[in-house]
């Protein structure tokens, strides 16, 4: 009986080791044969370096930029915005504040208390953005200051020098997205998981940047452009791709594909015209 017994036992560790065997070489099989999992983010250069953001703090980037060139600021304001909402809100729309600022919301951390505007109003990104740019535009030789002492200027923060270490960042995102740098942000992202609509993408431009002539047909939106806006408006659109299903974008020889997530390629793409197209239904 002890003896049966072992060579039960034996077996069943035996059969045990061959199931474990057979299920690693099947998951093997499977991971082999998948693609490797993507992970979204968005990057722009800077010198030598590459600084990166999450899609949705990209986005937020595009619009706070979008709001100087359409207010025809220099670079440097873009700059000191966006080190100044990263370091607030982590470029992020929320709506609560900290012990420092219970009632501070939104990109920028505006306080009604201190005379920002309601909260309905500064947790709107547009009137946020602009009531931040109006208060940095009144501050003489802003352009000249060194970025945290700008932006401190504007916040009156309890921590003055932390808008230094989002320097880089801001410097990337503001050239590419004003259009200083070309053919330079972009996203890595997932297939769209739903169709996307020009008239849409033709909206939030123009909340971006007012009034614009654009035409939107069948999947594709066309606008005339030039120069450093042409470049803003292009890259503007990779870094709303996700959320607006935006799958392609041709301008001034150049062409940025979402499938393969190959970034901006040379193509015969005209040098006046930024075409955008976006994702049929999956």
């Amino acid at each position: 009986m002890a003896l049966a017994r072992r060579v039960r036992r034996a077996l069943t560790v035996l059969v045990a080791l061959a199931l474990v065997a057979v299920g690693l070489y099947i998951t093997s099989l499977v991971l082999n044969r998948s693609p490797a999992p993507v992970v979204e983010g968005c990057t722009a250069p800077l010198g030598n370096a590459t600084q990166s953001l999450a899609t949705d703090q990209t986005a937020n980037a595009a619009l706070i930029t979008a709001i100087s060139v359409h207010r025809g600021l220099p670079p440097r304001a873009a700059t000191i915005a966006l080190a100044t909402a990263m370091q607030e809100s982590k470029l992020r729309n929320i709506g609560y504040g900290d012990t420092a600022g219970p009632d501070s919301r939104g990109l920028f951390q505006q306080r009604p208390s201190q005379g920002w505007g309601t909260e309905a109003q500064i947790m709107d990104p547009v009137y946020a953005t602009n009531a931040f740019y109006d208060v940095l535009i009144k501050i003489e030789g802003y352009e000249s200051l060194p970025i945290t002492d700008a932006a401190q200027k504007v916040q009156k923060s309890g921590y003055p020098q932390g808008y230094a270490q989002h320097e880089d960042m801001g410097r990337a995102f503001a050239s590419a997205l004003t259009g200083q740098s070309q053919a330079a942000l972009t996203c890595t992202l997932r297939a769209p998981d739903a169709a996307g609509d020009p008239v849409t993408v033709k909206s939030q431009l123009i909340l971006a940047y007012g009034a614009m002539q654009a035409t939107a047909a069948g999947k594709t939106l066309t606008l005339p452009a030039s120069d450093a806006q042409g470049w803003s408006i292009a890259q503007w659109a990779v870094a709303n791709a996700k959320q607006l299903a935006i799958t392609k974008i041709d301008y001034a020889g150049h062409t940025w594909l979402r499938d393969g997530n190959k970034g901006w390629t040379a193509s015969a793409a005209p040098t006046d015209i930024v075409t955008i197209t976006v994702a049929e239904a999956p």
